[in-house]
């Protein structure tokens, strides 16, 4: 049998009374901070403590489906509680998703409305998704303010004017930021998506995610702190903001002689005479030989000498029994069984069916387009950052999953105060629950070392114990391989072997002088020489062969 290295390190291994844990323990002692209410102000400022329900609201309307005959009503619960897998701060509550599987509607009026003229608009707050998405949403709505914003009536129709979040189902894995705009003409709302938005992260940590729109029409997304995405609210949303100032003429047609063919065929090539369009594309290789040890009398299939006829089969019924047929076993010991053919081969005399070629054509007027024409519809908004004031935050989601958690939620002006907020919140708590995560992963300590790698001088009893119980392992299958995969072990026995050879090679020798002790005296001299230059021999290859290892396993590490 082959030895197999790999086999032989794990049961040296398990001999060695070293099991492989199958996961590490996920308990780990943390003290946990303490929550404590921040000092941060700002137009909306969320932290869901004890006087909550004073400001949010359970949406008890309909969802409208478009038109279909049923209609979902939000029967999806909420509450607010501490996280229940990977808390960060102690007593830290958010708002949380309570129903899988269910449509959840819940809002928070603003104690004055947001206006955002002029004004740096920063949007911010944490998720936390404590069974993953597999498809859902957990993105936020800031309502449009108006008089007809009942809380008690928050759906999916209400107005809004951003909508900014992950979203998750299937393939589509996005950061939402939808913004409505209106048309400064027509008075109606459209919404603009960004077109390429970033991908949410799917974690059971939290996650902060912020939006900042700029005076000056430019964004900025961050994921954790971090800039995911930037760009300009006229440059990176569909449909834009702003329409063409020229489009199509609807009443241009294209005339009846406009020519759009580039090129024609050649209206004045002609066929060669010599063409043969009746040319095969193959032909018989006439060179061909039939191989000398191909098998024409012999058919290509034989009936089956195993087979067997059906004990029911009745020949009066069912016919004369005739035996399934197998390939000819003659025949893939040749080149081949049956009547020879020729191969078939190119027929370097075909042509194929005669085309003229193609030329310009002189006719060609270009490709016809209509002609352009002012856009009556066109406007141009230079400050779509102004957008309109929000009244409201609300979340109308629905998902798979329960257990989302929203929190510290910031709506207001200032980068710096939302990045001090997240200071106090987010980036105390994130390392934790990091902490809390990587405990729960199998730890790379827990696995055992193979004899291989062990070192004489960390431990040199059990390098011995081990290198020994490696080599009489492997030796009870193969000694050779035995003596070259561990040749330290295979030296100092042999050395022990040949001192005990030699020792009684001169013990012999003087007791006795006679021819036959002379003569066996010799003989044992001899079988230790022999085993000397073989123990020797193999203890070179089995160093040879380690020394290998090592430099193929340090190449490795240094690549």
């Amino acid at each position: 049998m082959k030895f197999n290295p790999m086999a032989a390190a794990a049961t040296a291994a398990m001999l060695s009374g070293v099991a492989l844990a199958d996961e590490a323990d996920a308990s780990v002692d943390i003290e946990l901070p303490k929550f404590t209410p921040t000092s941060v102000k700002a137009d909306f400022l969320e932290q869901f403590t004890d006087d909550w329900e004073s400001r949010w609201k359970v949406s008890s309307a309909k969802k409208d489906t478009a038109g279909d005959e049923e209609e979902w009503a939000y029967v999806g619960e909420w509450a607010v509680e501490e996280p229940v897998k990977y808390k960060g701060i102690d007593g830290d509550k958010g708002l949380v998703v309570k129903n899988p599987a269910a449509h959840h509607a819940i809002s928070a009026k603003f104690p004055k409305a947001i206006d955002n003229k002029d004004k740096t608009l920063v949007v911010q707050y944490e998720v936390k998704l404590q069974n993953g998405l597999e498809c859902g949403g957990a993105y936020m709505k800031l309502l449009r303010d108006n008089k007809a914003l009942h809380q008690e009536e928050f759906a999916n129709t209400t107005p809004y004017v951003i909508m900014f979040g992950p979203d998750k189902c299937g393939h589509t894995n996005k950061v939402h930021f939808i913004f409505n705009h209106k048309n400064p003409k027509t008075g109606e709302y459209e919404e603009k998506h960004l077109k390429s938005p970033p991908t949410a992260k799917i974690v059971k940590s939290t996650e902060l995610y912020t939006l900042i729109v700029n005076p000056d029409n430019t964004y900025a997304i961050r994921q954790n702190g971090k800039e995911v995405k930037t760009g300009s609210l006229l440059e990176d949303f569909q449909p834009a903001v702003n329409p063409p100032e020229e489009i199509d003429d609807p009443n241009d047609t294209k005339p009846e002689d406009w020519v759009d063919q580039a090129r024609i065929p050649d209206p004045e090539a002609t066929k060669p005479e010599d063409w043969d369009e009746e040319a095969p594309f193959e032909i018989p290789d006439e060179a061909a030989e039939q191989p000398a040890d191909w098998l024409v009398d012999e058919p290509r299939v034989v009936p089956d000498p195993d087979a067997v006829k059906p004990a029911d089969w009745d020949d009066d019924e069912d016919g004369d029994w005739i035996p399934p047929t197998v390939p000819n076993p003659k025949c893939a010991e040749a080149s081949g069984c049956g009547p020879w053919e020729r191969p078939m081969m190119k027929n370097p005399a075909y042509k194929g069916k005669w085309t003229a070629p193609y030329v310009d054509n002189p006719a060609y007027k270009g490709v016809w387009a209509p002609r352009k024409i002012k856009n009556p519809d066109y406007f141009n908004d230079k400050t779509p950052a102004n957008f309109e004031p929000m009244g409201a935050i609300g979340f109308e989601i629905w998902t798979m999953q329960s257990d989302i958690l929203f929190d510290n939620i910031y709506i207001g002006h200032s980068i710096e105060e939302a990045e001090k907020f997240a200071d106090e919140t987010f980036h105390v708590k994130h390392p934790v629950e990091k902490s809390l995560l990587d405990a729960e992963k199998p730890k790379k300590e827990d696995k055992p070392k193979s004899p291989l790698d062990l070192n004489f001088l960390d431990d040199p009893v059990l390098y011995v114990q081990e290198k020994f119980d490696l080599f009489m392992t492997i030796a009870q299958k193969d000694p050779i391989e035995a003596v070259k995969f561990v040749p330290e072990v295979a030296a100092g026995l042999g050395a022990v072997v040949v001192t005990l050879l030699g020792l009684v090679a001169v013990i012999v020798s003087a007791l006795t002088a006679s021819p036959a002790a002379q003569q066996t005296a010799a003989k044992a001299k001899e079988q230790v020489k022999d085993v000397k230059n073989k123990t020797a021999e193999a203890t070179a290859t089995g160093a040879e062969k380690v020394k290998g290892e090592v430099n193929k396993r340090t190449t490795r590490s240094q690549s």
